[in-house]
């Protein structure tokens, strides 16, 4: 097996495999009889399990002026397909110049180290832009990159040179650049601004929070426990109320590695995915932190949320360590009524869990609000079949774990308290104009098969309810007294994703899932300001078998009132379509597509034989007005 084609979700499963629990069809029948859950589904008889689905009886003209755009069909182009009367252009692309003296991207050479940190980072994930004093600032995620096409200009795709693995590290991080428009309206990146910055797996960092300074984050290099170097897969994201970024590390693991790969690592450590292996980057042959064998608290310095200043490109970075360490998401903030700062979490692999972070200070509408996030109480999500939940408080008292452990081994300390297995807790997104939460629960194959990393249940459960689930669905919840940071909720789930065209059981997915708006893998989600909800899928795209008229990687709009949701935009092939947000305007949708070529079969954006790059593009109507 060649590591440099693997997934990360492949590397978990390789680093910590679980022989299977469950006879599949003992687990199947269990599923099937569950009372108002998956039995209710396949007959339809939906009730208050999934949200009712109003639309398919409302006046098609008014749900034209809800939308505002007519569904785009499913296809297998190699180019971004969005409405008619829409149109779409390039913003930034993977090796362009963000900073003064940044050579343009090279085709031939992919660029070295010192241009790639000058330079738009690879595989763009979440990102916010945030408008100040008439400036338009981006933050966008540079999560992982394609190595056979990082590496392309060398035999068979590898590292030729210790640079060749120093640029893939530059290529990851965080890239915060000025936009603007030029004559024409077009967005472009502002070169000369004295506001962008690369933020690398190499920048300064203050680790903050009840972990910081503990024994569990102490190095040879930083015995102190309070400064680490950089932040790298960076999956989602998130936005305060008082204008910082949060970027939040997701697979971390997978980039530490021993020379001796015999080196075992410990219990603590395998729970997370780090393994003495060596996946592909090579970053340990550059940087001995990587090694684990000669620092083995390097990782507990990663998997956390970070806090970033996108207007002051002196400010240190801050690692959030009060919001727990796991394979973060994204990170969305809400304020509660009584003025604390709520974040949701999800811990995005199979049979993780979801969180939630509740400030101990409160929001200071013009005063400063910049330690908000330093400390909190910290809480995993449990859901009861009876459609009611509640969140459980990870303490000393409930976990037998100090404050500090807790925060460094979430994962742990979430098992002790029995949260409910998740299938892969994606995004999540918070409703504007209500009080209630959605989280894209984008898929499981081990779901009633395996247990997870930790050796917690995976059976069949209420947000959870198919077995094998290739599919995925869109969960949400509502707060007591309409109060995020009230510890019950009610629950339903917006949708299971599915094809009606190939099943004819749960797996064809909920009512509101048909023929024409079908998808699989939900995972970037967000909401605009009219409450439309924005879904974003990172799953299969062969077009064909279970996944037959999907087509590409796609975003669509959901309406949470009705139920109905209907398909925006298609994305090039072999990409996923992720992050997203809207110039201050509404005039302008920043989309990003990440990966286009993964497999070898696409050449966007340039076309021909071109690199495929990954990018962020505007989207915005030809006559100029509102989206979103």
């Amino acid at each position: 097996m060649d590591r440099d084609d693997l997934s990360f979700d492949e590397i978990d499963e390789l680093i910590s495999p679980r022989a299977e629990e469950t006879d599949f069809d003992r687990v199947v029948d269990t599923a099937l009889s569950r009372r108002g859950f998956l039995g209710g589904v396949m007959t339809f008889g939906l009730g208050t399990f999934l949200v009712g689905t109003t639309a398919m009886t409302r006046d098609a003209a008014a749900a034209e002026d809800r939308f505002g755009f007519a569904q785009v069909a499913a296809n297998s182009d190699d180019t971004i397909t969005v409405p008619e009367g829409f149109e779409w252009e390039q913003v930034v692309a993977w090796g362009d110049p963000i900073k003064p003296g940044a050579p343009a991207f090279d085709e031939a050479t992919r660029g070295t180290a010192a241009s790639q940190e000058m330079a738009f980072g690879d595989n763009n994930d979440g990102m916010s832009i945030f408008t100040k004093n008439g400036r338009s600032v981006l933050a966008v995620n540079n999560e992982y990159t394609n190595r056979k096409i990082m590496w392309g200009n060398n035999p068979e795709g590898k590292p030729a040179s210790d640079d060749d693995i120093s640029k893939g590290m530059m290529a990851h991080g965080v890239s915060v650049f000025e936009v603007a428009r030029d004559d024409t309206g077009k967005w472009q990146v502002v070169i000369d601004s004295d506001l962008n910055r690369r933020i690398t797996p190499q920048t300064e960092m203050d680790l903050t929070g009840p972990a910081a300074g503990h024994d569990l984050l102490k190095t040879a290099a930083d015995p102190s426990g309070l400064k680490t170097k950089g932040t790298w897969n960076n999956c989602g994201n998130g936005e305060t109320p008082w204008g910082t970024y949060l970027t939040c590390e997701e697979n971390f693991n997978g980039y530490f590695s021993a020379a001796d790969e015999s080196h075992e690592v410990s219990a603590e450590l395998k729970r997370y995915g780090v393994s003495s292996k060596d996946w592909g980057y090579g970053w340990a042959k550059v940087d001995e932190r990587f090694d684990v064998s000669k620092n083995p608290n390097e990782p507990n310095r990663a998997g956390y949320v970070v806090e970033i200043d996108p207007f002051d490109p002196t400010s240190t970075p801050k690692k959030r360590t009060a919001l727990g360490r796991f394979k973060h998401e994204n990170a969305a903030v809400v304020l509660a009524p009584s003025g604390h700062a709520v974040v949701y979490l999800g811990d995005d692999e199979r049979g993780e869990f979801l969180y939630k972070f509740v400030s101990h200070g409160v929001y200071a509408a013009n005063g400063d609000n910049s330690d908000l996030l330093e400390n909190g109480d910290l809480f995993v999500a449990k859901f009861h079949d009876d459609m009611r939940g509640e969140w459980l408080a990870l303490t000393p008292d409930t976990t037998g774990m100090s404050d500090a452990e807790i925060r460094v081994h979430t994962r742990q300390a979430a098992s002790k308290v029995g949260a409910t297995t998740m299938d892969r807790p994606e995004w999540v997104a918070v409703n504007p104009t209500k009080a209630e939460a959605y989280v894209a629960l984008t898929n499981n194959k081990n779901r009633g098969k395996k247990p997870n990393a930790g050796g917690d249940d995976t059976s069949a459960n209420g947000p959870n309810p198919r077995v094998e689930n290739h599919y995925g669905q869109i969960a949400r919840w509502m707060p007591d007294n309409e109060d995020h940071a009230a510890t019950g909720f009610s629950w339903n789930l917006f949708a299971l994703a599915g094809n009606p065209d190939v099943h004819d059981d749960a797996y064809a997915g909920s009512e509101n899932i048909n023929s024409g708006n079908m998808f699989n893998s939900p995972d970037g989600m967000a909401f605009d300001s009219t409450g439309l909800l924005w879904i974003q899928t990172d799953g299969k795209y062969s077009n064909e078998g279970d996944f037959a008229g999907m087509g590409n990687n796609q975003m669509l709009a959901g309406d949470t009132v009705t139920g109905e949701i209907r398909r925006f935009l298609v994305g090039p092939k072999e990409c996923e379509v992720t992050g997203i947000c809207w110039s201050a305007d509404r005039r302008t949708m920043f989309v990003g597509i990440q990966h286009p070529g993964e497999r070898g079969d696409s050449h966007f954006p340039g076309g021909g034989t071109s690199v495929p790059r990954s990018g962020v593009f505007a989207v915005r109507r030809s006559d100029g007005g509102l989206i979103g």
